[in-house]
This record gives C-alpha cells, sequence and structure tokens, in this order.
C-alpha cells in the first residue's frame, strides 16, 4: 500500500495498511493514513459470476417446478377407461348417445381440489368437433384417491373419431 506525509510528500510502500497513526522519517509529521480497500478485480468477477449463476439455477428450479406442461408432473390425471354407445330414450329423435367412463386419480402427496372435466370428440381429420364440460362426482381428491367418472354426451356420434378427457385449467373460463 502507498501512502504519503501531508506535509512534506514523502512516498511510502507498505506491505499491509497501517492501523493507526504514522510518523514521516523526513519532517516527523504524525498523520492518520487513510484507510483504503484494495479490491481485486478478479474476485468482482467471481463473485459477480456466482450471483448471477445462483440467480440462473434458482430461476430454473422456480420454472421447472411450476411447470404442468409435462403430463407426467401433473398431479391429476384423467384417463378414460371405456367408451360405449348408448340409446337415449327421451331424445326425440331416437339417435345413440356417447358414454364415457373414467377416472381420475391423484398422483400427488396433497390434498388436491378436483377441476371440471372437458370430453374432447375428435373427427376424421383429427381437429376438434365438440367439447363438452362436466362436474365430477368429487370436489376433492385425497394423496393417491382415484375418483371414477361417467358422463353422457348431449351430442350424437356422427362423425366421432376419438374421444379424450382433459382436466379444465384454471385460466380455461366457459368452456363447453
Amino acid at each position: 500500500m502507498k501512502i504519503k506525509c501531508e506535509i512534506c510528500k514523502t512516498e511510502y510502500n507498505l506491505p499491509n495498511a497501517p492501523s493507526g497513526a504514522v510518523r514521516c522519517a523526513v519532517c516527523g509529521n504524525v498523520w492518520t493514513a487513510p484507510h483504503t480497500t484494495k479490491r481485486n478485480g478478479i474476485m468482482v468477477f467471481i463473485a459477480a459470476l456466482c450471483a448471477l449463476l445462483a440467480a440462473t439455477v434458482f430461476a430454473v428450479a422456480v420454472i421447472v417446478t411450476s411447470r404442468r406442461d409435462d403430463p407426467n408432473k401433473r398431479p391429476l390425471v384423467a384417463t378414460i377407461t371405456n367408451v360405449s354407445t348408448v340409446d337415449d330414450k327421451d331424445a326425440k329423435d331416437g339417435t345413440p348417445k356417447i358414454m364415457v367412463k373414467g377416472t381420475v386419480t391423484n398422483r400427488s402427496d396433497d390434498i388436491y381440489g378436483l377441476p371440471d372435466l372437458i370430453i374432447v370428440l375428435y373427427g376424421e381429420d383429427g381437429a376438434p368437433i365438440a367439447r363438452q364440460r362436466f362436474m365430477p362426482s368429487a370436489t376433492l381428491l385425497d394423496s393417491g384417491q382415484s375418483v371414477d367418472f361417467s358422463y353422457t354426451l348431449t351430442n350424437g356420434i356422427e362423425g366421432v373419431k376419438r374421444v379424450s378427457v382433459e382436466l379444465m385449467d384454471v385460466d380455461q373460463k366457459g368452456t363447453k
């Protein structure tokens, strides 16, 4: 560390910062040397790099744990166990209807509220041709618990090639 006498301007090179008063060997002046900290540029760079890395790891961890796009990570899973046609005796035209049976399972360690279910009917080209939303019989599912559902669609079976079931997202409103 370099210090300079305030009176005669004599410079001194010291290995460490002085801890108290300093006396000039030339003029005898006594003064308190300013305490300066020498920052090592490499250490500051490494510290900043570590902080950036920690922030990146934290952001990735938050994004990965909050993502629900991966079906294997979802706590609630709806599966279809049977799709059949039934004659609707109350229908005026007597057309058969589609009955969908399935199960919703809670794969997490927590209790989850059961959202509405959406039955999606797909046409020959693979595009959805109808959606019907209904409420399952249960409102809460405990850890590892399952609940069965059965729903008869109000639409006929004309042009339906595939049927799927989805759990309604909180963001979806009024899907029918």
